[in-house]
């Protein structure tokens, strides 16, 4: 919005909707309060948006915002072949600005009757190559609209472009006038000074950081979120003294709810009453980047080097350079670069459409982050190389990559840092510019300032860089595939200091049947957490992988960190789950509860008897507790930073992160994930998400065991017992090489090691799966040579030669040696062919 636009444009007079104030001190209800007062501000009296009609051959109105359109006799519709300056705009596009003498020569689409005093602009509207409307702008200036009134206006353009192509497809939006300003976050007020009501809109207490329920319409209650050294000043704007009339201006600080600072710009004018005491106080909050930045130099620098104070990366840098200098300097192109290597980097800019540059910056840099070499480029070869700011005027002939920036004067300015030159800008004007001393100060001063910005936020940039490549490594690249259900996972990292965290989470796939799912977080987010993540993560799955039970891995991992001697904690929950009956297992150490949704969408906590966090004590005892789920249950495993805040409790947060899955479509368990994280906004810590959709086996095994007795005849109790279950499974075809199989684990497992022993049959499908389990870790070794003279060795590679699959698996407390056996297919049986004697007549 423009700084001091209205001095020769004028304000119009407290309109209709102020004029209904109440004189018994209560503030004004206008109609609509967002669109009347802040385009006030920038001269506007009215406002008309205008669309393409159904039959696309006309413009109609759709939307109004200041007083009454029958005041200024604007029609409702315009035809798009016509003379009104609507639809010339329309079809050239661009803007259209006419002062009172030239509004004269237009036929149609004016005001009616003409005045002496009215000035129009018709704004295109457009999005992506398509046009979308026009936005007529009516004023009473007798010069027109000034340039800082056009800049904001066509901000506002298209802002409202922007509220339309979101609703392409769906007709016109409800206000769409309205809803740009908001977009835009454009607040006002209107205050009595006498009473101390204000009358402030939802934008407004948006900004100030109040919320609706929290508003008592009281200045006083506005005036408590701003800054103790801002207060004084404000105090001078809201409460004027009768010889104080007229438009003020003041930037300010508010202190946010998340505890951040945020700058605010206040565009105000007193009203006087009867008799000449101010009876009112009208005006526009808007946030820093959209105001114009102050008068003079001293107030431009002064918000820069607050600005640049707060941009922590290389992009915040950029944009806050173009809006110190695009407006103020009235340019028409800012471009913002690093140098880096004898290259550029351009990381913005202004505008961002192609058709603003030259055809070589829109056919080579056309990528968000270009570059070229300096080589190409001398006149700023020659700038950078002596690190002085060049001012071209108009006429100079530049090289082709620079030809067409600023035909009508080019400032090149290099960004100093530490001895060095680390960017430039670019700074081009389309009309003759003359380069004041002013001017020159202002760029100088701006140079120091943005290079130093630039090696902070180039040092950030890296860190952060280096942090999530740590981050990354540290955590799972891609879930394994489960049978039975699909697992998805997000990590967001905390935005504020080293973007690193001990949130952690993984998928362990225990066996065919069997998973392991664990989501932890470490104490903190720093380097040092998320170490010690990275080792918690590792030690958690290699004891899941060794098979221990649930309350096993977690006691383990315990017992790990209290001798790593840190300072630094950790809370868990660790679930097993198994596939096939879709029982789990769950064990949990100072974590939030997990949570669960059932197929009909209701959603509860689940209530697991909990132990002390991870690091604590060495004996500390973590219980197991089993639930059952129903294929279409989604089981959800969260960190505290998703559900809790400085201002969330946890129960509020679990409260809504429950609604959101009950609420969510179970069929998209990635869309899921993304509504739980929502629009989390700043996060004072990391968060972790692990979503398991629990479907079922298709196809469930058979299962039978046996516990081999160490007795002279155990290998052959074992094969009757296989060759029992075979027959009633009723897959005899596989018998020969399952009892051969068999044989050789058996007596393996009885030669070379002590204890129990175990066999394990299952039938998945047309495989029969054998598993020998005991008592040592060593996995049997096959032999390097076998010839005629060997008197052991042949039957591991036996096994090996029947099998589809074979290999050792570490368990609890030993190994378990496993084989997979095809079962053959049958040949289906001919017509009238006897029955066969082997089988029994089965077919």
């Amino acid at each position: 919005m423009p700084h001091d636009g209205s001095a020769r444009a004028g304000l119009s007079p407290p309109g209709t909707v102020e004029a209904r104030a109440a004189d018994t001190g209560s503030p004004p209800r206008p109609e609509n309060p967002v669109s009347v007062r802040a385009l006030t501000f920038a001269g506007v009296e009215l406002t008309v948006l205008y669309v393409p009609g159904t039959g696309s051959d006309d413009l109609r109105s759709v939307d109004t915002a200041g007083c009454a359109r029958a005041e200024y006799g604007l029609p409702e519709r315009l035809a798009l072949s016509g003379g009104s300056p609507a639809a010339h705009a329309f079809r050239a596009p661009h803007p259209v600005w006419l002062t009172p003498g030239e509004l004269a020569s237009y036929p149609e689409g004016c005001p009616a009757p003409p005045r002496a005093r009215t000035s129009l602009g018709a704004l295109p509207l457009g999005a992506e190559g398509r046009r979308l409307g026009c936005l007529v702008v009516v004023g009473a200036g007798e010069n027109g609209f000034e340039a800082g009134q056009q800049r904001f206006l066509e901000r506002y353009a298209d802002a409202v472009a922007g509220v339309l192509e979101a609703a392409a497809g769906g007709g016109t939006p409800r206000a769409p006038l309205s809803s740009a300003l908001r977009r835009m976050r454009v607040g006002s007020f209107v205050l009595v000074p006498e009473t101390g009501v204000i009358d402030a809109d939802e934008t407004l207490r948006e900004l100030v950081g109040i919320r609706p329920d929290d508003f008592d319409g009281k200045a006083d209650s506005l005036l408590a979120h701003a800054l103790p050294e801002d207060l004084h000043a404000l105090m001078s704007v809201l409460e004027p003294s009768a010889q104080t009339f007229g438009r003020r201006e003041l930037d300010f600080r508010v202190r946010c709810p998340t505890g951040g600072m945020r700058w605010l710009s206040l565009r105000c004018r007193v009203a006087a009453a009867a008799d000449d005491r101010p009876e009112r106080v009208l005006g526009v909050v808007t946030a820093i980047s959209v105001l114009h930045r102050g008068a003079d130099d001293v107030s431009r620098i002064q918000w820069l080097t607050a600005a640049l104070d707060k941009a922590t990366t290389v992009r915040d840098v950029s944009h806050v350079m173009v809006t110190a200098l695009h407006e103020p300097l009235s340019a028409d192109r800012v471009a913002f670069a690093e140098l880096q290597h004898e290259r550029l980097q351009v990381t913005l800019l202004d505008p961002p459409q192609p058709v603003a540059w030259p055809r070589t910056w829109r056919l080579q840099w056309r990528s968000e982050w270009p570059d070229a070499p300096l080589s190409a480029l001398p006149t700023l070869q020659t700038a950078l190389r002596d690190g002085r700011m060049d001012l071209w005027p108009t006429g100079t002939a530049f090289e082709p990559g620079l030809d067409g920036i600023g035909p009508g004067g080019l400032a090149v300015l290099p960004l100093p840092a530490r001895g060095r030159v680390v960017g430039v800008c670019l700074i081009g004007w389309d009309r003759p510019h003359e380069f004041v001393p002013e001017e020159r100060s202002l760029l100088t001063a701006t140079a120091s300032l943005a290079g130093q910005a630039l090696t902070r936020a180039h040092a950030y940039d890296a860190e952060q860089e280096l942090a999530t490549m740590l981050q990354r490594s540290l955590l799972p690249r891609r879930l394994p595939e489960l049978p039975g259900g699909i697992a998805v996972a997000r990590y967001l990292p905390a935005r504020r200091g080293l973007q690193v965290g001990g949130d952690w989470y993984d998928v362990i796939a225990l066996s065919e049947d069997r998973v392991a799912l664990v989501i932890g977080d470490v104490q903190g987010h720093s380097a040092a957490a998320a170490t010690i993540m990275g080792q918690m993560r590792t030690a958690v799955r290699a004891y899941a992988v060794e098979g221990h039970p649930p309350d096993v891995v977690v006691s383990h991992a315990n017992r790990l960190l209290v001798g790593m001697e840190t300072d630094l904690f950790a809370t868990c929950c660790y679930a097993e789950l198994d596939m096939d009956e879709g029982d789990v297992l769950f064990v949990r150490a100072g974590h939030v509860a997990p949570l669960l949704r059932h197929p009909d969408g209701s959603t509860e906590e689940v209530e697991i008897e909990g132990g002390l966090p991870l690091g604590i004590s060495m004996d500390a005892d973590f219980p197991m507790t089993a639930v059952a789920l129903a294929p279409g249950t989604m089981l959800a495993l969260v960190t505290d930073g998703l559900i809790e805040a400085v201002d969330l409790s946890l129960d509020e947060g679990m409260r809504r992160t429950r609604a959101t899955l009950a609420a969510a479509d179970p069929s998209d368990p990635g869309r899921v994930a993304d509504d739980l994280l929502g629009h989390v906004g700043r996060r004072e810590d990391d968060v972790a998400l692990l979503l398991l959709r629990y479907d079922g086996m298709k196809t469930r095994p058979i299962r039978s065991g046996w516990v081999v007795w160490r007795l002279p005849d155990a290998v052959m109790h074992a094969r009757r017992f296989t060759a029992r279950t075979l027959r009633r499974w009723k897959v005899e075809e596989a018998t020969d090489p399952v009892l051969l199989v068999v044989s050789e684990l058996v007596t393996n497992a009885l030669v070379h090691t002590q204890g129990p022993v175990r066999l394990d049959l299952m039938l998945r499908e047309d495989r029969v799966r054998v598993c020998v389990s005991d008592s040592s870790p060593r996995a049997p070794a096959k032999p390097v040579i076998v010839d005629w003279e060997s008197t052991g060795g042949r039957g591991l590679l036996l096994v090996e030669a029947m099998s589809e699959s074979f290999g050792t698996v570490p368990v609890a407390g030993g190994k378990q040696v496993c084989s997979e056996i095809a079962v053959p297919r049958r040949e289906p049986a001919s017509v009238g062919a006897e029955p066969d004697a082997k089988d029994g007549g089965r077919s």
